[in-house]
């Protein structure tokens, strides 16, 4: 499997996915950072806000990002999902900034941001918008389904079957 780890920092999900057999594509700006990055990982310096989007035709089978926004790159990111594959997507929201960094509202999801970006292209598993931690965040893991596949059914969401009550 592959997976990306977008705006990866110093690799800390990127080591956890390798421990777990993916292969991995860890992209961030930051080139010292990348150092910490450890091999097989496949490392791209790249300024994902400036510069040319890195992974043009590129599909993952689960593509990761935390505490980092940049909306123009929402629609990329989404469809850098292949078939099957997983969106897992963590950062922060609106209220942050009364809670701690960041304040720029650039940096910080509208209510319902994440799930909207997801809306029409993937099958929303789970979605958080709350305070998490001390921090207020939004979440989402998501999954695009292969053609001809339909969304799961939870046994938990089905409704019981109606009972019979005694005369």
């Amino acid at each position: 499997m592959r997976a990306l780890d977008l705006a990866c920092g110093g690799g800390r999900h990127s080591r956890l996915l390798l421990e777990h057999g993916l292969h991995v594509t860890a992209v961030d700006r930051d080139a010292e950072a990348l150092l910490l990055v450890p091999e097989p990982a496949r490392v791209l310096c790249a300024d994902l806000e400036s510069g040319p989007w890195p992974l043009d035709g590129e599909q993952f089978d689960l593509v990761l990002v935390t505490n980092y926004l940049w909306r123009p790159l929402l629609p990329r990111i989404v469809d850098s999902v292949a078939e099957g594959g997983w969106l897992v997507y963590e950062t922060f929201a609106v209220g942050q900034e009364l809670l701690g960094r960041p304040r720029n509202p650039d940096f910080l999801l509208q209510p319902g941001e994440l799930l909207a970006a997801c809306q029409g292209k993937l099958h929303v598993l789970a979605y958080e918008d709350g305070i998490v931690n001390g921090a207020r965040i939004q979440r989402v893991a998501a999954r695009h389904l292969r053609p001809h596949e339909s969304p799961p059914v939870w046994p938990l969401l089905e409704s019981p079957a109606p009972q019979e009550s005694a005369p």
